[in-house]
Parts: structure tokens; C-alpha cells; sequence
């Protein structure tokens, strides 16, 4: 297994606040590689950072870092608010928090959002497992009564 570079880590997380969790689909550039996918991408040499989903209610995505052209760490990633909750609004309710909750972002863990996170009303909880070079984690989003809302599961780590 290749070693973990010292700064991946850091990018990883500033990455994450510059695009999707900081910008939500502002930071989505204008002719994404794959048709109806929503691309994001931060650029802080030598890496690249690029985050291509399809979806709103359930989706599924990739992120990859790219370190001088070359991609060397991956995640990808799948989940959506439940089935039952059809409301746009509800939705819009839901990413919102979830932006707010992505930005908390640690370089101790780099993936996704905080352990636990907790406003307006909802809950936001984030498990993982693993370290840079090869993780695993679910994360979820209930009100505070305990109802589901959301969950996305995820992995990744380093590439050979």
C-alpha cells in the first residue's frame, strides 16, 4: 500500500468546503465529462480534486485526487433522503442541513462531515471506519424525534 502523503489530507478537507459543502451546485462547472451528472471540482497544485454524482433524491457519485495528472485517492458513494419524502421543499430542507454538517469537515477524517452535528431541529451522524488509505463510513440525518430522513454510505482510500 502507498503512503499517505502528508497534505492530502488538508486538500481533502479544503477541497470540500470549496465545492459542494461551502457552494452546494455552484461549484458545478458547465460541460460536465458525463451527461447529466452534476461535476464539482477545486484545483490547489499538485492536486485536483473532482466530484462528479447523478441524482437528487438518491444519488450516487465518485470523488477522485488527482496528485500531476495522476489519480490517487478515490470515494465513492451512494444514498438520498428516504423514500417516502417526495416534498421538494423537504428535500431542499434536508441538503441544506447536510451542506451545513459537510462543512465541519476534519482533516482527522477527511471523508465526509463531523461524528455528530446537531441544528434546527436535526440531527446529523457520521460513522467511519479505517484511515486515508482505505475507509468506510455511513452517515445519516434524523429529527430530533428520532425520525429517518437520510443516509449515504461510502468508501474509498488510496490507489495503487
Amino acid at each position: 500500500m502507498p503512503s499517505v502523503p502528508h497534505d492530502l489530507a488538508t486538500f481533502l478537507v479544503e477541497a470540500k468546503r470549496r465545492t459542494y459543502a461551502g457552494l452546494d451546485d455552484d461549484a458545478t462547472v458547465a460541460t460536465p465529462l458525463l451527461a447529466g451528472s452534476k461535476q464539482l471540482e477545486h484545483r490547489a497544485p499538485p492536486y485536483a480534486y473532482r466530484d462528479i454524482y447523478f441524482g437528487m433524491g438518491f444519488f450516487v457519485g465518485q470523488e477522485t485526487v488527482s496528485r500531476e495528472g495522476r489519480v490517487i485517492w478515490s470515494m465513492s458513494y451512494s444514498g438520498g433522503a428516504r423514500v417516502e419524502i417526495r416534498d421538494r421543499e423537504t428535500f431542499l430542507d434536508i441538503y441544506k442541513f447536510l451542506r451545513q454538517a459537510l462543512l465541519g469537515v476534519k482533516v482527522e477524517q477527511p471523508y465526509r462531515g463531523p461524528p455528530l452535528f446537531e441544528q434546527d431541529g436535526m440531527i446529523y451522524r457520521n460513522q467511519a471506519e479505517g484511515a486515508l488509505d482505505r475507509f468506510q463510513g455511513v452517515e445519516t440525518i434524523a429529527l430530533q424525534d428520532g425520525t429517518p430522513l437520510y443516509e449515504l454510505r461510502y468508501s474509498g482510500g488510496l490507489l495503487c
